[in-house]
């Protein structure tokens, strides 16, 4: 009998075998890659978390976390204790850090509780609360991991994004904007949480106060330095509360 692979029912039967096909095949693929994956993403986390609280292989100018080879021993070295705080209470979690802060944000517009990983280092005899945060910049996500003391006195930071411009908005994580967030005060002079603003006319260019509660501006990123400023402001005033029961 003639195979007829003219027809359109040939066509649609190929095309359909074909998606089943490259589908079946990526879906193995996922598969496969998902153990390596879901280890970088756990070293990641462990790098962004130590990188705020100075724990880094820095240079005089460049930002250069703690090599992959060594950071399963210096998060375990300096991470002191990971917390989750959920409806107001803090307990004890060792794995807060794989906590995905995206879809706890998702949660809490959806009405369900989100939790609030914390993590408590210490180095140099120098205690450090680290929190991750997420927001949204120009084109996509920003992110970063902020390391403070108990009166919530900034002592490092690293910020990240998705897909902000190349020389703009992604300078976010070159070290001249990060080092100048170390010292900065998110609280106000009456103790009341005001945030750190990302300020085109800010009056500091050296940024020598520390406590007018802003920072220089990228030039050509006053979108993205916005998104940040309003994540700092939204997600780190929630964990206000955890830090006034250390003056208890």
């Amino acid at each position: 009998m003639e195979n007829r692979t003219d027809k359109n029912s040939y066509t649609i039967i190929f095309a359909i075998g074909m998606v089943l096909v490259v589908g079946s095949l990526l879906a193995f693929i996922a598969s496969s890659l998902k153990p390596t994956i879901d280890e970088n993403k756990r070293i990641e986390k462990q790098q962004n978390i130590l990188y705020a609280m100075g724990v880094n292989e820095n240079d005089e100018s460049s930002a250069v976390f703690v090599s992959t080879d060594k950071v399963g021993a210096e998060f375990e070295k300096y991470i002191k204790q990971q917390l989750v705080i959920e409806d107001g209470k803090a307990s004890e979690d060792e794995n807060a850090y794989l906590i995905d802060v995206k879809k706890e944000q998702s949660n809490a517009k959806s009405g369900i509780s989100r939790r609030l990983p914390l993590f408590i280092g210490e180095k140099d005899g120098r205690k450090s609360y680290i929190v991750p945060i997420r927001g949204k910049g120009l084109w996509d996500a920003v992110w970063a991991y902020v390391a403070m003391d108990e009166n919530m006195i900034v002592q490092g930071a690293y910020f990240d994004h998705q897909g902000e411009t190349a020389g703009l908005g992604a300078n976010i994580k070159e070290r001249f904007f990060m080092d100048d967030f170390i010292g900065e005060h998110l609280l106000d002079a009456s103790g009341n949480f005001a945030g750190i603003n990302i300020s085109k006319s800010n009056a500091d260019p050296l940024n020598k106060d520390k406590t007018d509660n802003e920072v220089d501006a990228i030039a050509g990123a006053t979108i993205t330095g916005d998104g940040v400023a309003a994540m700092i402001r939204k997600d780190l005033r929630l964990y206000v509360p955890y830090f006034k029961t250390l003056k208890n």
